[in-house]
């Protein structure tokens, strides 16, 4: 059978010490049963060993599944990654000091695979100055045992760039639909073909093995050459893994409506009720101008694409995922990365090459925390460990940037009667505070780039004006100094033409507007 062997097989063929590589975003393209069973060689044999993991998207489910599985104290000693948050096994030995850890950009390190297929020493990118992975910050180490520097301050033509340094890879874990006996690789039920080209080279290309995750074998030669996305020559072993370790996303098992091999009908996607997530993204979402390409993040700002649905407008603008989709309605949940009704599905590096040159008109992010200056923290809060993502290549990239969130945290409870706003029971925990934890976007970066900023929540939408905060909107039934200035560390700037958020907002039914200028 060519290269087609076991689970167990496939693991036997890692070293200790050795750099491993992992394909996938959230669950999709997550190769389960390849980190599942290298989780169990490692609990029965105590091997392999002191293993660096790379990722750029975060894997995982919140729980168990995706790098969850390779969080073994021994069996890690590095970890290499761009979102933490659906790893939270991983996140607790990175915070307790247990391994060295590295947060960067989820951009960077899916470009960094193409860097070291190709052997040139790293990157240079504007991406990530005056964050958190800035060396003169942090540079992307997130405990004290992280010593060595992988990232440097560099200047180009007078410019300031930063240079994320290269590393071999050694064992690539990718996933794909079908194989044929060589390793041929084609994608048809995957929600997206993510770095899996591109992690596949630069382990090659260090010497070392790739290991594919499939679901079905067929014959030699009955695969289309226009649907092989990894070749044979970047393939060294096949597995065929049950259908319960090979679920499209964690959310669904299959859906066809991801892969473009159906189409759903907009109305079977069901609305929002109207809470202070719809509140947010009716408001998030009349910021988008007719034709605009958008990215969505994770969380709160889904609720955008359902807006849009819901308002009859989501062919009139292109919404876009990092993960490679572009077109349709992104999913959202453990489904998050997907997209039902793409038009297109590219690889995750060329689309953060889109994003990093400043292809997206708008950009819809969430917020943990927001301080005076502007910056806002999605990364490292409160105890938590949720890393970057993407949030910084596309922060720092798109021409606006909305980020939504619920004005406090922890229990907040509101009630929406008569299409005004009633703060029943606030949240425990402000975040609108005098200084961030995690610098995850600089709003002095922004400010030097002049980009146009907002924050949106249920209560009150913000502008971010030169290097302060300008409070521009309150919703109706809001108290300013009880709900908004009594709920936040520091004062923003408020001048005399405060709005009110548009009353459409606040009602059943459709709003009905999108901007076409």
């Amino acid at each position: 059978m060519g290269k087609i062997i076991s689970s167990e097989e496939a693991i036997k063929k890692i070293k200790d010490h050795d750099c491993l590589g992992v394909g996938g975003f959230v669950g999709m393209g997550h190769p389960e049963a390849l980190t599942r069973t290298l989780e169990e060689r490692y609990i029965n044999t105590g091997t392999p060993k002191n293993l660096t993991i790379t990722y750029a998207a975060g894997q995982g489910d919140g729980n168990n599944r995706g790098i969850n599985h390779l969080a073994r104290e021994g069996l890690v000693k590095r970890v290499i990654g761009g979102h933490w948050g659906l790893a939270p096994k991983m996140g607790k030995l990175a915070l307790e000091g247990k391994m060295e850890a590295y947060n960067f950009p989820q951009g960077v390190i899916s470009h960094l695979y193409r860097e070291i297929a190709a052997k040139r020493p790293g990157i240079i990118t504007h991406v990530g100055l005056k964050t958190f992975v800035d060396p003169r910050i942090s540079g992307g180490k997130l405990n004290s045992v992280t010593t060595e520097d992988m990232v440097t301050l560099i200047s180009i033509d007078g410019k300031e760039k930063l240079f994320y340094k290269a590393f071999p890879i050694n064992i690539a874990f990718i996933r794909g639909t079908t194989s044929d006996k060589y390793g041929n690789i084609s994608m048809e039920k995957e929600a997206g073909s993510l770095e899996m080209l591109s992690l596949a080279q630069a382990a090659k290309n260090c010497g070392g093995i790739v290991i594919a995750q499939v679901e079905e074998i067929v014959d030699s030669g009955t695969q289309s050459p226009w649907m092989i996305k990894i070749p044979s020559i970047f393939v060294d072993h096949v597995v065929i893994a049950d259908k319960s370790e090979h679920w499209q996303t964690y959310g669904e098992e299959y859906n066809p409506a991801f892969s473009g091999q159906e189409r759903i009908p907009p109305g079977d996607i069901p609305p929002l009720s109207l809470d202070e997530r719809k509140i947010i993204s009716r408001r998030a979402f009349n910021e988008i101008k007719e034709t605009a390409i958008v990215n969505l993040g994770i969380g709160m700002p889904e609720g955008v694409s359902i807006i849009a649905n819901e308002e009859g407008k989501a062919e009139l603008i292109k919404i876009t995922v990092e993960a490679g989709a572009i077109g349709g309605i992104p999913a959202g949940g453990l489904s998050f990365g997907a997209s039902y009704n793409p038009e297109a599905i590219i690889d995750q590096p060329y689309q953060f090459d889109f994003y990093d040159g400043g292809g997206l008109d708008i950009a819809f992010l969430g917020l943990a925390q927001v301080d005076r200056k502007g910056n806002v923290n999605v990364s490292k809060f409160a105890g938590k460990l949720a890393g970057c993502g993407g949030f910084i290549n596309i922060s720092q990239n798109s021409k606006k940037v909305v980020f939504c969130g619920t004005f406090t945290s922890g229990g907040l409870k509101i009630e929406i009667d008569g299409g005004r706003v009633k703060i029943l029971n606030e949240g425990k925990h402000k975040k609108f505070i005098s200084e961030v934890e995690h610098i995850t976007f600089s709003g002095e970066y922004s400010a030097d780039i002049s980009q146009d900023i907002l924050y949106v929540t249920e209560r009150a939408v913000f502008r971010l004006a030169g290097r302060s905060i300008e409070l521009i909107e309150i919703a109706p039934g809001i108290d300013l100094k009880k709900d908004i200035t009594g709920q936040m560390e520091f004062k923003p700037v408020i001048n005399d033409n405060i709005k009110q958020m548009d009353p459409a907002i606040f009602r059943e039914g459709m709003m009905g507007s999108i901007k076409n200028d």
